[in-house]
């Protein structure tokens, strides 16, 4: 049984001009939807995030709590569950699938909650590394929807540095001999263990090695993780949609499109939302700096930056308690005011 709901968006003009056929995104809701509908939180999804991964971020005892707010978690495309490589047709299965845009996935999530939803107003928008990307093109593709953002660990603009670092992890997986230009008849397991392994250097600290902190996570050396980021690539992820979410990551830039026209401060001028930028400083891909320009920009921001041996994981439930606590207070700071 689905555990999800489906939102069927018919055929969809891209940021590119080409046509999603058949699009779809799917979603779930917690908690109910208030009077005045002014409850509501957006939680879109990270890189290898889905739905379900979201629930690490909310609960009864947590500053996002279902019993007080009406929080919509949204699959972006490419995930598995909304449209994406692996359960696309129509000639857009696999390598076939087009590039998609984080303002393609925000206009479709925009939709979604105006029209299926019928719902005007969002509360916050917040959310981890590529779901914290979704939050800043929340704000600034729809300025006088959204009341506030906290993106954790991530940026309104992938970095040079951070594009290279994404470059690194795709040509390790691409090298698989099986590969086959992404007409594989069968997984490319070696390339997706590669993709894996090689990923596991950049989510952690330099730190976070040094101090052995994998052992916290269960792991007694660090190939025993190593071995551990293979096997969760392998058994869970589609090789293409991988990649396809890749080039959504590549792509962000929340200047681009027909309002801003590539003016990168005049977008995140135009951003109305209370906004708390909350990056870790040991995160080695998305990183202080870029929030620091940032923030020059956004009227209304505070940054926040947080120290953790973990980097960028820092943000996964479950890894840095301290990251959670700082996490909360930040959320209830835009929450309760």
């Amino acid at each position: 049984m689905k555990d999800y709901e489906t939102f069927d968006l018919g055929d969809v003009k891209l940021l590119s001009g080409k046509i999603l056929k058949s699009a779809k995104l799917t979603y779930k809701t917690y908690g109910t939807l208030n009077k005045t509908s002014d409850n509501v939180i957006v939680l879109p999804t990270f890189y290898t995030g889905t739905h379900k991964r979201n629930e690490g971020f909310f609960g009864p005892d947590r500053a996002i709590d279902p019993n007080k707010y009406f929080i919509i978690s949204i699959d972006m495309f490419g995930n598995g569950f909304s449209s994406s490589p692996n359960n696309s047709k129509n000639l857009q299965d696999g390598p076939r699938f087009p590039d998609i845009t984080l303002w393609d996935n925000i206009s479709c999530q925009q939709k979604l909650i105006t029209q299926k939803l019928k719902i005007n107003k969002i509360a916050l928008v917040t959310g981890w590394s590529m779901a914290g990307c979704q939050a800043y093109q929340w704000a600034a593709q729809f300025p006088d929807m959204v009341k506030s953002i906290l993106p954790f660990c991530a940026a309104a603009k992938t970095s040079i540095h951070n594009h290279v670092f994404l470059e690194g992890v795709k040509a390790a997986l691409i090298a698989d001999k099986n590969w086959n230009n992404g007409n594989y008849k069968s997984p490319p397991i070696v390339g997706l263990k590669a993709f894996g392994r090689v990923y596991a250097g950049w989510a952690f600290s330099q730190d976070f090695f040094r101090e052995k902190l994998f052992k916290k996570l269960g792991f007694e050396t660090a190939e025993e993780l190593l071995k551990d980021w293979e096997d969760d690539h392998v058994k869970n992820w589609d090789a293409n949609n991988l990649l396809a979410k890749i080039k959504t990551w590549q792509a962000t830039d929340i200047s681009d499109g027909p309002i801003y026209n590539n003016d990168f401060k005049k977008a995140l001028k135009s951003i109305k939302a209370r906004t708390i930028l909350m990056p870790c400083n040991q995160d080695l891909y998305f990183r202080t700096k870029d929030n620091e320009i940032e923030a020059k920009y956004i009227a209304n921001s505070v940054l926040k930056p947080i120290d953790s041996h973990f980097g960028h994981c820092s943000a996964n439930p479950g890894n840095d308690k301290n990251f959670e606590l700082q996490l909360d207070k930040n959320i209830n700071e835009l929450l309760e005011k």
